[in-house]
């Protein structure tokens, strides 16, 4: 049996502390490796570990005495395997780039943070990015803001014919039922409120989901968005 991916909590709000903890101990494949409070326990912990003893670093970045944005620093230069993720209140687009730049692999705002933290944690093990759909638009749209500002040459020209053909297979590719089902998630709408919406079993939304993962070649709800968004479905 292999072992448990090591969890290390730094969250400042006990609440929300105890309850990601409930959620990785909640999980066989995962354990919970400590729980701190302050920039400084999570420096002090992560410098008095094996550089090989931590797996998964969940992170607020808004601590008591400092940003967690240290902590992720801290984490992958002591600990080069470990894969940070951020959940924070601040959504606002200079606090996303600078997580990503600094070495996290997700981004979730805490307005949207999923019941069961344990399963973002996994998703993002086996591949994924995980980013609330309003966190992925954000970044996007800087992308596109900076691709905007360049001077477009003629390998852009033709990466954009590509797109633009690609754009309309998927199009034509995707069923108007599977359409509507990606708008409605787009926009945060739960399996059981899009199934609600079209007059069917939550079992048939999740069909449809799949469906359009293996289209979008991705593999959670905001990888969907993203991919989407990038290729102007949405």
């Amino acid at each position: 049996m292999t072992q448990p991916w090591q969890v290390l909590i730094v969250e400042d709000d006990p609440q929300t502390r105890d309850f990601f903890a409930a959620s990785v101990q909640g999980c066989a494949q995962l354990a919970l490796a400590g729980c701190l409070g302050t920039l400084a326990e999570a420096r002090a912990w992560l410098g008095a570990r094996e550089p090989q003893g931590l797996d998964v670093l969940l992170v607020d970045l808004g601590l008591p005495d400092g940003s967690g944005l240290d902590a992720i620093r801290h984490a992958r230069r002591m600990h080069p395997g470990c894969e940070p993720l951020v959940i924070s209140m601040f959504g606002d687009e200079e606090s996303v780039l600078a997580s990503i730049e600094a070495g996290a692999l997700g981004y979730i705002h805490k307005d949207a943070t999923p019941e069961n933290i344990a399963d973002t944690v996994l998703q993002m093990k086996a591949g994924a990015s995980p980013i609330s759909p309003m966190i992925a638009r954000q970044v996007l749209a800087r992308y596109l803001d900076l691709k905007s500002n360049r001077p477009r040459t003629e390998v852009d020209k033709a990466q954009e014919a590509i797109n633009f053909e690609a754009r309309e297979t998927l199009e034509t590719a995707l069923s108007p039922r599977e359409k509507d089902v990606l708008d409605l998630i787009a926009r945060g709408f739960s399996y059981a409120e899009t199934a609600r919406l079209h007059g069917v079993s939550v079992h048939t939304v999740q069909t449809h989901i799949k469906s359009l993962y293996a289209k979008l070649a991705v593999h959670s709800k905001s990888e969907a968005v993203f991919e989407a968004t990038r290729r102007g479905l949405l």
